[in-house]
């Protein structure tokens, strides 16, 4: 979120805390702002309106409910948590104290999904029937701490990713989640968590999806996003080789945790993002929504509508910075009044539906749902 934060002129960056004491000294030294030396200083400072949770997943309802209580606005990284009962602590804490809370970024704020879903919206593809997603990924094999290969404290491509997906799924289709039957992979006893995933979910209305997601890094579906990788920019064919190849090098978990926290802001990997205008849009793979009258298919760059007259193609506008959609919907909130599409309620109800993936490979069994909300 970083290009984001710093490329948008409605974001100025005033507080920030990091565990690593690298970190906070890049922030201070390249952004500016005050380098605090805890969670609670930043939701104590009186500079700040706003604050982004971006500490792992386990944190979030104790980090979101700290600010909350400070009377701080919060947008937390998804997943929202890791259980429904945190899902409800950090709900009822920003409502006991008239804060919002926002949770982002999935890949559902990406404007072709808020494109596709406008084109639902006015009726040009009839009622939504069926929606196809599926994604290949190196994730699995990108460097981790050890949290995120334990799926007991939210590891795993299940909460990182299906939290993207099942986002996506559920705002195309309404929002109504009925249930779910799904399967999830463990094929890497090195990477002891759900590395794939494949589920079918039904909706209230009788729609239908299948959502698809394998993160262990051969295959790669950007192939069939026109070579336009998940963060908007070009992706080089072999990268998926060079993740395995990169990871190989590492000699045990130790070393693995140093690498990712060195590619991490302030580390001696980092690599900047300048924030410029992107060439294309963020996308999560190849998503087809079929509807009664026509089909949908989401591209980098816009929306292929597939009817009785042939094929058309609906350009989206390029956001400013790259993610700049989190930050439309932020301001929004902030400073429009208007209500959060993915706020609490909304993202506890795609976590139910993530954790519902687990659970029904535990019970091998259709799992139904009672946290589901429609879109806003």
């Amino acid at each position: 979120m970083l290009p984001t934060f710093t490329g948008d002129v409605r974001v100025r960056l005033v507080a920030g805390f990091d565990p690593r004491p690298e970190a906070r000294a890049a922030f201070a030294l390249e952004l500016g702002g005050t380098a605090h030396e805890s969670v609670e200083a930043v939701c104590a400072d009186p500079l700040v309106e706003w604050v982004y949770v971006a500490t792992p997943h386990q944190l979030h309802a104790d980090h979101v409910v700290l600010a909350a209580r400070k009377g701080k606005h919060v947008l937390v990284e998804k997943p929202m948590a890791t259980s429904l009962a945190d899902c409800d602590r950090m709900i009822d804490a920003c409502s006991s104290s008239g804060t919002h809370l926002i949770v982002g970024h999935s890949h559902s704020f990406n404007a072709p999904v808020r494109l596709a879903r406008a084109l639902i919206d006015s009726g040009r593809i009839g009622a939504v029937r069926f929606v196809h997603a599926m994604q290949y990924t190196d994730f699995l094999y990108r460097p981790r701490r050890p949290e995120e290969l334990d799926t007991l404290l939210g590891g795993g491509v299940v909460f990182s990713q299906a939290a993207h997906q099942m986002d996506i799924v559920r705002l195309l289709a309404g929002g109504m989640a009925h249930s779910v039957r799904a399967l999830t992979g463990r094929w890497d006893s090195a990477r002891p968590t759900e590395g794939a995933y494949s589920a079918l979910i039904t909706f209230d209305d009788g729609a239908f999806a299948s959502a698809t997601y394998n993160g262990y890094g051969f295959y790669d579906t950007d192939a069939l996003m026109n070579g336009v990788g998940e963060l908007g920019a070009p992706k080089a064919a072999n990268a998926h080789a060079q993740t395995r190849a990169r990871l190989a090098q590492t000699t045990d978990e130790v070393a693995e945790a140093e690498l990712k926290a060195q590619r991490n802001f302030g580390g001696r990997l980092y690599q900047t993002v300048a924030p410029v205008a992107p060439e294309a849009c963020q996308h999560f793979g190849p998503v087809i929504v079929s509807g009664e009258r026509g089909d949908l298919r989401l591209t980098p760059t816009g929306v292929e509508i597939h009817d009785a007259q042939g094929v058309h193609t609906e350009a989206c506008a390029l956001p400013a910075v790259p993610r700049a959609e989190v930050i439309d919907e932020l301001w929004s909130v902030a400073r429009e009044g208007q209500a959060a599409r993915h706020g609490g309620r909304w993202s506890r109800a795609t976590l139910e539906l993530c954790l519902a993936l687990l659970a029904s490979q535990r019970a091998g069994t259709d799992i139904m749902l009672r946290q589901q909300v429609p879109v806003v």
